[in-house]
């Protein structure tokens, strides 16, 4: 598919979606938006795809909202647009859909991420870092709140304390002190980032892909729900994985000593 604001491709079960405005660290507008919609769309319907790796072209991961762009713009001493509507029209579908993917999620973060582009990074499944990376929670800067799932994620991930420290203070938050704090998965040396995410990749893409998206959906659900229910969540997809193709292969694989070969169902 063509797109103006993002690139987008699907080979070997990889598919590849990366933000692409260089010239604006990346920073989200309403049309790179409606790609990104589009794009995932793409990736839920095809059938190929086993993972997601979600990038950024250029010298930084995203910068986040793009301040410039109309849906946001406005003039000194004029009336301020209504950013609870552009939430809800951009942001919230863009998170719901990550979320929902039927193919678990990889970020991979080089350069700065910043405010809707740091939580974006953040809501996939697994994130990785360049190690001269940064995460900033920029929005008390302006006199907003962390958004795009970012008050949901951020207190999961450090803690309460180390969330309201990053939300109230928006200071930059290097990549190796993000992974000490359990903030992200792994950073990797700059001069090998792109071999290792590509290799991760390949790992996720040849793994039970409907048990490792039954995972992150259980993960999610232990928030809300007690003990009780979570056991019973957790019967109910043993039940359903344990009729699978992918386990049969796994146990097989398992008593024969050789490497499995997952179909992904």
């Amino acid at each position: 598919m063509d797109f103006e604001h993002i690139r987008y491709r699907c080979t070997d079960g990889v598919a590849r979606l990366t933000l692409h405005r260089p010239e604006r660290l990346n920073a989200f507008n309403t049309a790179m938006h409606a790609e990104l919609r589009t794009a995932l769309d793409a990736v839920q319907a095809d059938v190929s795809a086993r993972v997601l790796v979600l990038g950024g072209a250029g010298r930084g991961f995203c910068a986040g909202q793009d301040l410039a762009d109309a849906a946001v713009r406005f003039e000194p001493g004029g009336e301020p647009p209504d950013l609870g509507a552009v939430v809800e029209r951009d942001y919230m579908p863009l998170v719901q859909r990550l979320a929902a993917l039927r193919v678990p999620t990889l970020a991979a973060v080089h350069g700065v991420a910043a405010g809707a582009g740091a939580t974006l990074a953040l809501g996939c499944d697994i994130v990785v870092a360049s190690r001269s990376a940064s995460f900033v929670q920029a929005f008390c800067k302006i006199g907003l709140l962390p958004d795009t799932g970012g008050t949901w994620v951020l207190p999961q991930r450090v803690g309460m304390a180390r969330a309201l420290g990053l939300a109230m203070l928006g200071e930059r938050l290097p990549a190796p002190q993000a992974a000490d704090w359990g903030l992200i998965w792994a950073v990797y040396d700059d001069a090998v980032f792109s071999a290792e995410v590509d290799a991760l990749a390949v790992r996720l893409a040849s793994s039970p892909t409907r048990a490792l998206v039954r995972t992150r959906q259980a993960m999610h659900a232990a928030a809300r729900n007690t003990l009780e229910q979570q056991l019973a969540l957790e019967a109910g997809c043993m039940r359903e994985l344990g009729r699978s193709a992918d386990y049969i292969e796994g146990v097989e694989a398992f008593i024969a000593k050789r490497p499995p070969r997952f179909r992904g169902d």
